[in-house]
């Protein structure tokens, strides 16, 4: 039996559960599901190097020429804008002989991308324009030995990529997770995301499986055990349901609390578009395969993870504000310290959970409590696709 063949999840998103072991209680994926470098390669294959990924905040490549270099799966791309400001994503592979053509992380302004190795020299929008001798090898096409491209979009802020031959449908997939998630797109664009700032970033260095930490964020029957800071601004958390589970719902402030804090103090300036049905209300979303977008009135915090190793994981953690809070200087940290806080209350456990992964008491994996069963279809289409 293969790997991939022992991910005996049912593949169907219909019943949102895996293999019954009674009313109460679904299995989980197997242990090495979690810890096995061969179907972790799976998945950087047939997931992360296939689908549309959130690679950059557009702020962050703001200017033509500004840059940085990501990891999708196991390839290395250039994320640029060119001369007419549009975004670009280069394969970070000279066409000569396969040198790495960017080594630093960012750069501001460049005016071409040159390898270091013999001066191959590529323009914004990838195309050779200068090699040693290039003049004298005029059969040599500009455009065809140009630095491959990926597929490239920019939405809610974000640049997002796509490394596949045929991208799969960007209003389907990613637009089709939000929709799915909130009855339609009009409810995101309230917060007009665009537009906002960041206001921290952090950046936190996870010794876990991607999967495990995507499961944690979409239940909560740990709320009440490791958030005492959450569920004292959402009660309802307390209860063990998740938001997200319902289409359309967000978790209400508790009583007596003023804003998305960590002690439940006064927020910053709301962002105008916010409905009064939104108003006082947390909405957490999950795109498939790697952010989570966190919805408040005055903030919006999103998540982008990138898939090192089976054990391995870093997330990229924006908090974003009306540029006009930005501005003004206020102190956003007791904002900020809520989530911060959940977050190393999050990845803390899912590093628990990792390490139990290669033990022979996990090897068929455990269980979900029904509270917990929407999991199950997460786990199905990460079983089916890697098998497929």
């Amino acid at each position: 039996m293969t790997l991939t063949e022992n991910l005996t999840v049912d593949p169907s998103i219909l019943e949102p559960a895996g293999e019954s072991i009674s009313d109460s209680l679904v299995r989980t994926l197997p242990g090495h599901a979690y810890s096995s470098p061969e179907v972790f390669a799976k998945e950087q294959e047939h997931l992360f190097e296939k689908m549309w990924l959130c690679v950059a905040r557009s702020s962050d490549i703001a200017k033509p020429g500004d840059f940085q270099t990501v990891q999708v799966g196991s390839e290395n791309l250039i994320i640029s804008r060119n001369r007419k400001k549009e975004a670009r994503a280069f394969f970070n592979v000279c066409r000569h002989r396969g040198a790495k053509v960017c080594s630093a992380e960012s750069g501001e302004g460049a005016r071409s991308f040159q390898c270091p190795y013999h001066a191959w020299t590529y323009d914004l929008d990838g195309k050779l324009i200068a090699a040693p001798n290039l003049t004298k090898m005029p059969d040599i096409g500009r455009e065809e030995y140009g630095l491959r491209k990926a597929h490239v979009r920019e939405w809610l802020g974000y640049v997002w990529v796509s490394l596949a031959e045929e991208a799969p449908s960007f209003e389907e997939t990613v637009m089709g997770a939000v929709r799915s998630r909130l009855g339609d797109i009009e409810q995101i664009e309230h917060y007009d995301i665009d537009n906002l700032q960041v206001g921290r970033r952090i950046t936190y260095d996870v010794k876990a499986n991607w999967k495990l930490i995507v499961e944690n964020f979409m239940e909560c029957y740990h709320c009440a055990t490791i958030h005492p800071e959450l569920t004292e601004v959402l009660p309802e958390f307390a209860d063990g349901l998740a938001a997200q589970y319902f289409v359309g719902h967000g978790a209400e402030f508790g009583e007596g609390i003023s804003g998305f804090t960590v002690d439940g103090s006064e927020g910053v300036e709301k962002i105008p578009g916010v409905t009064d049905d939104q108003d006082r209300r947390y909405y957490a979303v999950t795109i498939r395969p790697n952010v989570f977008v966190n919805l408040v009135p005055d903030h919006v915090i999103f998540h982008r993870m990138i898939p090192l190793a089976p054990d391995h994981t870093i997330v990229v953690c924006d908090w974003l504000y009306l540029p006009s809070v930005i501005e003004s200087g206020v102190d956003l940290s007791k904002s900020i310290e809520l989530f911060h806080r959940v977050n190393l209350q999050d990845f803390d456990a899912c590093e628990l959970c990792q390490k139990a992964t290669d033990s022979r008491a996990y090897a068929q994996g455990g269980v979900l409590v029904p509270s917990e069963h929407h999991i199950a279809d997460f786990q199905n289409w990460a079983a089916d696709a890697i098998k497929g």
